[in-house]
């Protein structure tokens, strides 16, 4: 007679519980706008993305090819990859959103700067995600900057540096 006045107890602390969890809403994370900081004190993640899995991640700019070290010819076949954000064309200012530089033997470009026009600082401003090259012999580092649909730098935080040798 306990033992079946336990078992019940038992059945009906679980289905209370498992009630209150199934109604506990998740925490909701606050976004912000692409480079602006957190809110002080939250802890919370700048710009955070779910990604597929449902962790959150940063954003990431990367070169897909080719890879940092690589020997290649002059003529070199470029592509370009970013997580988090979306590519779109210049003009476009929709929040987490914006288009690839390539920054040649040169630094990253600050955030909020823009990325100057010149033979070192070549614009996909139509979204392109891969561009052919052509770079004299000799070692070259490439910086990948990501900026907004103004040519707005996102900053170091999204750029990626390699160092290529063309033969």
């Amino acid at each position: 007679m306990i033992r079946s006045v336990l078992s019940t107890f038992v059945v009906a602390a679980l289905f209370i519980a498992s009630s209150v969890y199934a109604q506990t809403p998740a925490p909701i994370l606050k976004r912000t706008a692409p480079g602006e900081p957190p809110a002080m004190g939250t802890g919370e993640p700048r710009n955070p993305t779910p990604n597929v899995q449902g962790t959150i991640m940063m954003p990431k700019v990367f070169f897909v090819e080719p890879k940092d070290g690589a020997t290649v010819k002059s003529d070199v076949t470029l592509k370009f990859g970013i997580e988090g954000m979306k590519v779109s064309k210049a003009g476009d200012t929709t929040p987490g959103t914006g288009h690839h530089h390539l920054v040649i033997n040169a630094k990253p470009i600050e955030k909020g700067e823009l990325v100057p026009t010149d033979d070192n600082h070549r614009h996909f401003g139509l979204g392109q995600t891969e561009a052919k090259v052509t770079l004299p012999k000799g070692t070259h580092t490439l910086t990948l900057q990501f900026a907004d649909g103004n040519h707005l730098s996102y900053g170091p935080a999204l750029s990626q540096t390699i160092t290529i040798t063309v033969k």
